[in-house]
């Protein structure tokens, strides 16, 4: 899972009732060396990823976060964002609760030690209505772990499970089922949203913690941010990038000779824009992948660097070419332009640039790091001006309705697509919230 966040990493294992804990800043390869995982030892355990869109970049707030409270000790890793986690904080302040971090994420500890019930499921169910924003939770306690969803199901999680030495069942929660691939777990199921799900002594067990209206499955999570050999939302995300691209050629196609991805995550749709448009596909880039995803890097300078570094185009390739490139994303546009430079740069004649999805015109407050508006290019100028200041000859972006229509695909466009986009959330392209928001 190290796509999904790149600033700290941690590991939390139950060992005869008690948890073993290591957490760092870094690439979990920095983090977990052989001394770390070999004191990791015991019978279950949960690890996350860090890409903070709430709180500083802190070992604080490196997760799984833990606690000791009456019941015994807790461990919890969170994917998404509490939108109103302030308000939380602050209640939680008045009442005497110490935060050690400034993430969202801890506010969830403090309402549990001051949940009363038999035991943890109960404590967790009594705090959850509590809660508003994107939460895929995993909880380890000393008897149980815990898997809970929100109710809109902003964002991913799937249940696995493969033989254990014993020959048993074991089971396996994770965000994506390229997960699965590494360990030999067979993909279960979706947990579902409003589903808060357990695995202790006695076996699996399940309720629905919440009443499910309508969906809002992050449709960023397709376009973006999981690995193309995940299934995500019960569906392939390399099949959904593809689409894309499809939709995009149908849309707006442009004469040319090649057709080139920005890779990674330009790939697929760039496979797709080629095959519907019969314009050659060609790597008229190359990647150095011991550089990270530029997107999720904290800081502009970073971005900025790292885009350099990252990419070398192919003279070879682009020579004399009309050039069509095709990005997932076009969020603050100063990539895009350093990338229409570099083809430029290497001869190409035309650079066409196209975008596999729509305009991100508003901040997520579910989980991914756009927070204000300022930064982002199509909230505040024209797609002429924009093309402009990418220094493209064409800019074109996939439309709301071509988007919805390639995640529908798989489930029968036409009759299903108005159903697939009332389940997804797009509030960064449409601007159509799914919560309120608060200050």
């Amino acid at each position: 899972m190290q796509h999904r966040g790149q600033e700290s990493a941690g590991i939390v294992s139950l060992n005869e009732g008690q948890h073993i804990i290591h957490r760092g800043l870094g690439l979990v390869a920095d983090v977990f060396k052989e001394p770390e995982l070999n004191r990791l030892q015991g019978r279950s355990s949960i690890g996350h990823n860090r890409y903070s869109t709430a709180g500083d970049n802190q070992l604080a707030n490196a997760q799984p976060m833990t606690a000791s409270l009456i019941k015994g000790p807790v461990a919890l890793a969170h994917n998404g964002n509490l939108v109103n986690a302030n308000i939380l904080r602050k209640q939680l302040q008045e009442q005497g609760s110490i935060f050690q971090g400034t993430n969202d994420t801890e506010c969830v500890l403090h309402l549990m030690s001051h949940a009363h019930g038999p035991d943890f499921v109960t404590a967790i169910k009594k705090i959850l209505p509590q809660l508003e924003g994107a939460f895929s939770f995993v909880f380890l306690t000393d008897k149980a772990l815990i898997a809970v969803r929100d109710r809109h199901g902003f964002r991913p999680l799937i249940l696995g499970k493969k033989k254990n030495d014993n020959g048993q069942d074991a089971y396996v929660v994770a965000s994506e089922s390229c997960a699965f691939d590494l360990l030999g777990a067979q993909y279960v199921r979706e947990i579902n949203p409003g589903e808060i799900l357990w695995i202790d002594d006695q076996g699996m067990h399940s309720e629905q913690w919440a009443q499910v209206g309508k969906l809002s499955r992050c449709v960023f999570e397709h376009v973006y941010f999981s690995r193309p050999d995940s299934i995500v939302f019960g569906q392939s995300v390399y099949e959904s990038r593809k689409a894309f691209g499809r939709w995009l050629a149908k849309e707006s196609g442009v004469p040319a000779d090649v057709v080139i991805p920005v890779p990674d995550s330009g790939v697929p749709a760039a496979i797709g824009y080629s095959a519907e448009s019969g314009v050659p596909f060609e790597f008229g880039i190359i990647r150095n992948h011991y550089v990270g995803r530029t997107f999720i890097q904290p800081h502009q300078s970073v971005r900025n660097l790292g885009v350099k570094i990252k990419l070398n185009p192919q003279t070879a390739v682009l020579s004399g070419k009309r050039v069509v490139v095709v990005d997932d994303s076009l969020v603050r546009g100063t990539t895009s332009q350093k990338i229409v430079r570099l083809i430029r740069q290497a001869g190409a004649k035309e650079v066409h640039m196209r975008i596999a999805s729509p305009p991100t015109i508003g901040p997520c407050f579910y989980g991914v790091d756009t927070p204000q508006k300022s930064q982002l290019i199509a909230a505040n100028q024209s797609l002429e001006q924009i093309r402009t200041f990418i220094e493209a000859d064409t800019l074109a972006y996939l439309s709301l309705e071509g988007l919805f229509a390639a995640v529908g695909e798989k489930s029968g466009a036409g009759a299903h697509q108005k159903n697939r986009q009332n389940s997804f959330c797009a509030a960064c392209f449409d601007g159509d919230y799914p919560t309120p928001l608060f200050e």
